[in-house]
This record gives C-alpha cells, sequence and structure tokens, in this order.
C-alpha cells in the first residue's frame, strides 16, 4: 500500500512537470500586453513620462500666468496715459476759455476806446456848429453864416479822412455795382452808356470796406 501511494506520487509530479511549460506558454502573452505593469503598479518609464508631462503643464499655466500679468501690466499703463491725456485735454480747453473770455473782454475795452476816440473827435464838430449857431443869430448878413457852415463842412470831412473814411467817386464815372447803386435810368446822348450823370447820395467807404453804396442815376440811350 505504501508502494503504490509513492508510485502514484512520481507519476503526479512527472505529469505536472509536462504540464507547466505548456501554462507557461499560455501566460506568457498576457504577460507581454502589459509589460512593465505588475498588480497595476506604473513601470519606471510611464513615470517618467508623466512627470514631464506635469512638468509641461506647469510650465505652460505660469507661461500663461505670465502673459495675463504682463498684459493687465501694459492695460494699467494705458489706463493711465489715457487719464493723463483726458486731463490734460480738460486744462486745454479750460485755458481756451479762459483766453476766449479776455480776448473777448479785451476787444469790448478796445472798441469802447475807439469809440471815444471817435467820438471826442466829432464833439469838436458839435462845439463848431453850437458857436456858428449862436453867431448866426446875431449875424446881420447871411454870408457870413453860409461861410461859418462851410468851415464846419470841410472840419467834418477832415475828421473823416482822419478815420480813413473817404468818398466814393461817383458824378461822371463809370457804373460800378461794387460802389454804385442805380435808383434810376436816364438818357443823354453826350454821354457814354452806363456812365453816372447825377448823384442822389453821396457814398462812403472805410479803407477798402464800403460804409454806403452812392445812390446815383445811370445813363441808358438804348
Amino acid at each position: 500500500m505504501f508502494n503504490r501511494d509513492k508510485e502514484e506520487v512520481k507519476e503526479e509530479v512527472a505529469l505536472n512537470q509536462e504540464t507547466q511549460p505548456e501554462a507557461a506558454a499560455q501566460e506568457a502573452p498576457e504577460q507581454a500586453e502589459t509589460p512593465g505593469t505588475e498588480n497595476g503598479e506604473p513601470t519606471a518609464g510611464n513615470t517618467a513620462g508623466e512627470a514631464k508631462q506635469d512638468a509641461a503643464a506647469e510650465e505652460t499655466l505660469e507661461d500663461v500666468q505670465a502673459k495675463l500679468m504682463a498684459t493687465a501690466a501694459l492695460l494699467k499703463t494705458k489706463e493711465d496715459e489715457a487719464a493723463e491725456t483726458k486731463n490734460r485735454l480738460l486744462r486745454l480747453q479750460a485755458d481756451f476759455d479762459n483766453f476766449r473770455r479776455r480776448n473777448a473782454a479785451e476787444r469790448e475795452e478796445l472798441a469802447t476806446y475807439v469809440t471815444i476816440s471817435v467820438v471826442n473827435k466829432f464833439l469838436q464838430i458839435l462845439d463848431n456848429f453850437e458857436r456858428a449857431e449862436a453867431a448866426a443869430a446875431k449875424a446881420v448878413d447871411v454870408q457870413s453864416v453860409v461861410d461859418g457852415m462851410a468851415g464846419i463842412q470841410k472840419q467834418f470831412v477832415k475828421t473823416l479822412e482822419d478815420l480813413g473814411v473817404k468818398e466814393i467817386p461817383a458824378q461822371g464815372e463809370k457804373f460800378n455795382p461794387n460802389f454804385h447803386e442805380a435808383v434810376m435810368r436816364g438818357q443823354n446822348p453826350d454821354m457814354e452808356e452806363d456812365t453816372i450823370d447825377m448823384v442822389f447820395e453821396k457814398g462812403y467807404q472805410l479803407h477798402d470796406k464800403v460804409v454806403r453804396h452812392s445812390k446815383v442815376r445811370v445813363i441808358s440811350n438804348e
């Protein structure tokens, strides 16, 4: 009985030795499919790759944060420049408004001085008119009154000339719409067409600017 059991054990061992290579061959492909892993643990190669990916992700995040910070700093600089430009424009606007007010006040003051100067010149003529009126009341002849009025008229014309005012030539001149106003048409065979033969109201100009057009009659022989 003991010998028979020993032989059976030997047969089982021999049978197991024959079957183990086949089982090892069957298990080898499964192990080849998952090299570098055992019990679900990563190999050294996979760990290094994941570390590189993590480092690259961290670098990318740092780059994005750096760009955002640079953009925020640039935006802050532009906002400061815009605020400074706005303040400068506001100051310029205030300076311009002050200049405009001062200029208007100076023009008004200058106009007042000019008016005073002109009025003073004509007050002298008014004084002479009053003297002539008083003399005319006591005059025994008309000629003295006429002479006095003629003197005042010359003074008046001289004052206008001093102010730059002069009479616009009209009598016998060719009609010019820039200086003359035709209020009537007439015929005169002895005068050329469009010639002024009568002045109803004298015209004047201040330097190169017409103050009043001459009212005239113009020859039209047609």
